[in-house]
């Protein structure tokens, strides 16, 4: 069985008469994107085309990244991570509802990070993604310090964005830790609470 997101319409008049515009595309003419579901390669390649996009038609003007997302795969993340930090626009990460895991991550790298009032920001290390851990006791070893190598990775740029101590990264990220949205200003993650879009 198929489902299908439903994806607005508008409907505007031009010199052709009435014409009607997926949502989107208003959105990507307001310099706005979206990640809104997992982060995996079908939806951070979204966001990257649009990034590059729009830096390509102004290279200075900031662009508007809206998140509610539960995270996801962590190198699809960091792939998208890398493009924010490549372009010259400035990213304005706002995070609408929840940005858990990954998506707490690139939430926290905006240049501008703005929560609305129930909001809800979730950071954690690295998870063993697939089936589980399997094979030799090499295979298992090197999946284990591949793990350790990204956790190293997600938790320096968590130091990076915000001032905290590694320690203190890790000592937050070796379990679910949850900030509500003033929490997350006060240690850093957010700049700012808003009530207004």
């Amino acid at each position: 069985m198929s489902t299908s997101v439903y994806s607005p319409q508008i409907t505007q008049e031009t010199a052709l008469g009435l014409e009607r515009f997926d949502m989107r595309d208003e959105m990507l003419a307001c310099r706005e994107l979206e990640l809104c579901g997992p982060v995996d390669a079908e939806s951070v390649a979204d966001i990257i085309r649009g990034l590059r996009h729009l830096q390509k038609a102004d290279p200075t003007t900031p662009i508007t990244l809206f998140i509610n997302s539960p995270g996801g795969e962590v190198q699809s993340g960091l792939a998208l991570y890398d493009v924010m930090s490549a372009i010259s626009c400035p990213v304005r990460t706002v995070c609408l509802g929840l940005a858990a895991s990954m998506a707490a991550l690139l939430f926290i790298a905006g240049d501008t990070r703005d929560m609305l009032p129930h909001s809800r920001i979730m950071i954690h290390d690295p998870l063993i993604g697939g089936a589980g851990v399997g094979g030799s006791a090499l295979s298992v070893k090197a999946r284990a310090d591949d793990l350790m190598r990204i956790r190293d990775i997600t938790a320096q740029v968590i130091a990076e964005h915000t001032g905290m101590p590694l320690e203190r990264v890790f000592e937050l990220t070796a379990r679910d830790t949850y900030f509500e949205a003033e929490e997350a200003v006060a240690a850093h993650l957010a700049d700012r609470v808003i009530r207004e879009l």
